[in-house]
């Protein structure tokens, strides 16, 4: 389970956990704000994804969230445990709520997000 000063955030709120097979998932700030979540959609194993278009969509009792994908790779593992049982993203976005995985097309991508000081400034900035 990575801590979360060591992923990459976007402006969207989602994180990833750079490396070969890169690991994404949504913000603890972002599963606050969404309130208790009841269905998740994850991609595909084997789907191409590619940076900031939409690849997921999680509901929550509030609205419909869009998951955007952080860095742009084919999706190689997706979080059953999260389909099976939303409410694992609202306990531990972090952690047992990761959302999918997916092996990189281009690595240098993940260096352009946020790391967790500036995460934590935009969040910051957005709530006032």
């Amino acid at each position: 389970m990575p801590k979360p000063e060591e992923v990459k955030y976007t402006k969207t709120h989602e994180w990833v956990h750079p490396g070969a097979e890169a690991v994404v998932g949504i913000s603890d700030h972002a599963q606050h704000e969404m309130g208790d979540i009841v269905f998740v959609e994850l991609p595909k194993v084997g789907q191409k994804l590619e940076k900031e278009k939409p690849c997921a969509v999680v509901e929550s009792v509030k609205s419909a969230f869009d998951i955007y994908a952080p860095v742009s790779g084919e999706v190689t593992a997706v979080n059953d445990a999260v389909t099976g049982d939303p409410a694992v993203l609202n306990q531990s976005p972090l952690g047992n709520g990761w959302l999918f995985k997916l092996k990189t097309s281009n690595p240098a991508e993940a260096e352009t997000l946020m790391d967790w000081t500036a995460y934590q400034d935009f969040v910051k900035q957005a709530t006032h």
